[in-house]
């Protein structure tokens, strides 16, 4: 049982390093897209270009706050686990801290859900009307 319940908690903790690590990447991103919606790139006679640019910009705002109370969430959650693993007995996990998991699982999950649909709204905007550089010769 005790084997059991230590694949278990390694399994949790596995997944939040993955949910860890997807959130540093998509912060990596939103710098990105951060710096394209504040360039100069985009054909300035675009019909409420600077309306959408500002929606956008909010969206990676409200974006953004989520994503650190996701990781807050994330580091005290692994934080528990940790104590978890450090007691002798591991019959502590019990379902109580399964079902946070899951809870935040299911926040995690919508989050990068919400930002997936965000990015993809963003760069489908931005290729639309990016400006058009004829080559020189």
């Amino acid at each position: 049982m005790a084997k059991i319940q230590e694949k278990k908690i390694q399994d949790l903790h596995f997944e939040l390093q993955q949910w860890q690590s997807n959130i540093d990447f998509i912060q990596d991103e939103m710098q990105f897209m951060e710096k394209l919606l504040h360039s100069y790139v985009f054909e300035p006679r675009t019909p409420n270009l600077f309306e959408r640019l500002e929606q956008f910009k909010k969206g990676l705002l409200v974006s953004k706050g989520n994503q650190e109370s996701l990781r807050l969430e994330i580091t005290n959650h692994e934080n528990e686990i940790g104590g978890i693993m450090e007691c002798s007995s591991l019959s502590i996990l019990d379902s109580e801290y399964c079902k946070k998991h899951e809870a935040l699982k299911t926040k995690i999950l919508r989050y990068f859900e919400d930002y997936h649909k965000l990015k993809s709204a963003v760069y489908a905007y931005a290729g639309s009307i990016l400006k058009q550089r004829k080559p020189t010769s």
